[in-house]
């Protein structure tokens, strides 16, 4: 729900807790008098680095500031506060966090009064909070992935003058309900429903940076998408680092099999996503679900990493190549067409030739519709950036492109099948690359690429298949 005007920003406030009510109601009374006077609204802006976790954090940080009577803005030099959400997943992106938040220093002397918060997984390494208040002394507020639902509380802070605020908490909070949010598609929602992660791959910051891994109560779940139907939306995706264990940690008899089936009962909605899932916990019953349900879409994301099983144990992955490969004879049995992706890294420490071939086997037994493929990052604090890595960054590069080649062509035949179909797709929007034609995806994720009218975004809408392409599927509105 997107939240507009001041009145209604106190009276529609969700109280995660009692001094949030207090909070929100002091800083929307303040801001309110600031417009008052000033006849210009408060504006806010948050740039989102990493995956889909973090779009949803800042959906949740974003309701509490429209809250707070805060407008978005899409320019740093007209906002009045300016939030960084950031990802560790590799230092590239840490790097960037950093040299955007230097260039503020000079926007921050021409407005003192300026917030400048960082927040996310980076902040939760290890000495970043103080590398960050070191190096950009003009950032006012710091705070990890634990305790976003105290942003309020921060921010009244910094209004009352009580200086910066730094709140890294070493272990994970409960999990908050009722947190409000900024939705700004209408049509499509990402739903939280888990959080952590429990798996420790090797090569992964995320179990230190997210902590545990903890499951929302089931009902919360079901009627939180209730409630997001019932202002319009049609597509959620539902979120967590390893969606296929959701409900273990509750020790109820709640499963992801069980939250699918309850969910795909809900009037009104249309699709049903997910990510991501770990091999591992892909069970023969949450696929067969999955096939029977009609709203699950047809796609299955399940990152393999590797094809080497020798790789795979270094990686503590925990199946092999022989497991991941009966897992996709199970997706096969129960839904023949369906699409599968994965991510595969490419260079891992110690990984040879041999190796390498494995996973290229692997990807021409699967035949996966695409891939993310990644070079091998080294990532510190991890068990992998201890390990012996003797292979050259050319060996690694000269592997990547020899895997991409064999994934596109796979890629380009399965799309191919698809020439002079009609597929049904749910209209998001205008092509990033073409602003006079819409773009939308399949059930089974295919980015299809058409002509219509505007007024079509948010509808299901068939579409035939005029030109296939190894990516993108081009086509025309079917009769």
């Amino acid at each position: 729900m997107l939240y507009a005007g001041f009145e209604m920003c106190i009276k529609e406030v969700t109280a995660v807790q009692e001094q949030n009510t207090y909070y929100l109601n002091q800083i929307c009374s303040r801001n309110a008098l600031y417009t008052q006077q000033t006849g210009r609204t408060k504006k806010c802006l948050t740039h989102t680095f990493g995956c889909q976790m973090n779009e949803r954090d800042s959906e949740i940080l974003f309701g509490f500031l429209t809250q707070m009577g805060y407008e978005k803005t899409d320019s740093e030099a007209d906002a009045d506060l300016i939030l960084f959400n950031t990802c560790c997943i590799r230092e590239k992106a840490e790097s960037k966090v950093l040299s955007q938040l230097g260039e503020l220093k000079k926007l921050k002397k021409k407005n003192p009064d300026m917030i400048i918060g960082v927040c996310g997984c980076m902040m939760q390494q290890k000495g970043m909070a103080d590398t960050v208040r070191i190096s950009a002394p003009h950032v006012d507020l710091i705070f990890g992935t634990h305790n976003l639902h105290h942003l309020p509380e921060y921010i009244y802070n910094l209004y009352q003058g009580k200086g910066k605020q730094i709140a890294i908490l070493d272990k994970e909070e409960a999990v908050q309900e009722g947190l409000p949010t900024y939705r700004e598609d209408p049509y499509r929602a990402l739903v939280n429903i888990t959080y952590g992660c429990n798996n420790f791959c090797t090569y992964c910051i995320v179990p230190y940076v997210r902590g545990r891994e903890r499951s929302r109560k089931q009902a919360d779940i079901v009627q939180e998408v209730k409630q997001m139907v019932a202002e319009g939306v049609v597509e959620i995706t539902l979120l967590g680092q390893n969606v296929n264990s959701y409900g273990l940690d509750l020790q109820d008899g709640t499963s992801f099999a069980g939250l699918l089936r309850e969910l795909n009962e809900i009037e009104g909605l249309r699709r049903i996503r997910y990510m991501t899932s770990h091999p591992k916990d892909l069970t023969e019953e949450l696929v067969k679900t999955i096939a029977e349900s009609s709203k699950v879409v047809d796609h299955f994301h399940l990152p393999v990493q590797s094809g080497s099983t020798r790789i795979l144990e270094l990686m503590n992955r925990r199946y092999t190549k022989e497991d991941y490969l009966h897992r996709v004879e199970i997706i096969r049995k129960y839904m023949p067409n369906a699409c599968i992706t994965t991510d595969i890294i490419v260079g891992f420490p110690g990984e040879t030739e041999e190796d390498f071939l494995e996973t290229v086997d692997l990807v021409k037994q699967v035949r996966f519709d695409s891939a993310f493929t990644f070079i091998y990052s080294k990532r510190t604090g991890t068990p992998a950036a201890r390990m012996e890595d003797p292979v050259t960054l050319d060996e690694k590069k000269d592997r990547l492109q020899r895997l991409n080649d064999v994934l596109s062509d796979i890629g380009r035949t399965i799309n191919d099948k698809l020439q002079d179909t009609v597929v049904e797709v749910l209209v998001e929007g205008p092509s990033k690359t073409n602003a006079d034609m819409l773009t939308g995806r399949t059930t089974s994720n295919k980015t299809v690429i058409f002509a219509g009218d505007p007024s079509l975004v948010g509808q299901m809408v068939k579409v035939h298949i005029t030109e296939a392409q190894t990516w993108v599927l081009k086509g025309s509105l079917a009769e």
